[in-house]
């Protein structure tokens, strides 16, 4: 017993970064800044694009531009909300559209690597003993359950994964949304279609799935692939009801 909490208490301080000389578990519980990809070194450039868009907030070429420096430091989170005003301002700009999908899904992939990486990194902590479920039982299990250092990393890494399971839904149904835009503004872009149904399947929104997959055959009866999203579709058709 006293082994075990001993082996726990090394590894909850090497998690916590305790005379290790990193951070450790922060890194991953820190809002899963480093994954998101939201560091710093945003640059005078970025700054002056932000009063510019501030300055003129129905300028949709500010938020173009601002949108794009964002992506190129990696910070997707904020590149987002700048491309959502510019598609609001521009709707007919369908590149900008996919692109503004396609950070929706990095994003809904990001926050799964972060809620991921946090379970990881707290199980040989507490034992598995994230959202109620555990791999240790007995009197293990007790120790385990009244140690305030398991307790506080279960707790953080908890606190971790329901704020990033939350982002991701978020993200995977804006993602949707978006392609559903891109979808009208393009209504006989057959790939477009396509698009919508693997993304919507990616996210289980099957229902939807179907109904891009089934608008694609109607648009494009005779391409290479139709035979496979025919087949496609009986196989969502079970989940979808």
């Amino acid at each position: 017993m006293f082994v075990a909490l001993a082996i726990v208490f090394s590894i909850s301080f090497v998690a916590f970064g305790v005379g290790s000389g990193s951070t450790g578990i922060s890194d991953i519980f820190n809002n899963g800044l480093g994954l998101f990809g939201g560091g710093s070194g945003s640059g005078t450039s970025i700054s002056k694009l932000q009063k510019a868009a501030a300055k003129h907030p129905n300028q949709a070429q500010a938020f173009r531009d601002l949108a794009t420096a964002l992506e190129t430091k990696n910070r997707n989170d904020a590149a987002i909300a700048a491309l959502e005003r510019y598609t609001v301002l521009n709707p007919k700009d369908t590149a900008a559209l996919s692109e503004l999908a396609g950070l929706y899904i990095k994003q809904a992939d990001n926050a799964q690597q972060v809620a991921q990486a946090a379970q990881d990194v707290a199980t040989p902590v507490t034992g598995g003993g994230l959202f109620g479920s555990s791999v240790v039982t007995g009197k293990l299990a007790a120790a385990f359950a009244t140690d305030p250092i398991v307790q506080a990393v279960g707790d953080k890494a908890n606190t971790v994964l329901t704020k990033q399971r939350t982002i991701a839904l978020s993200a995977a149904s804006n993602a949707i949304k978006t392609y559903k835009r891109l979808a009208k503004a393009t209504p006989r872009d057959a790939s477009v279609q396509l698009e919508l149904a693997q993304a919507a399947e990616g996210f289980g929104n099957y229902a939807v799935a179907i109904a891009a997959y089934r608008q694609f055959l109607r648009l494009a009866p005779h391409d290479p692939s139709a035979a496979a999203v025919k087949a496609r579709i009986k196989q969502l058709q079970p989940a979808a009801k």
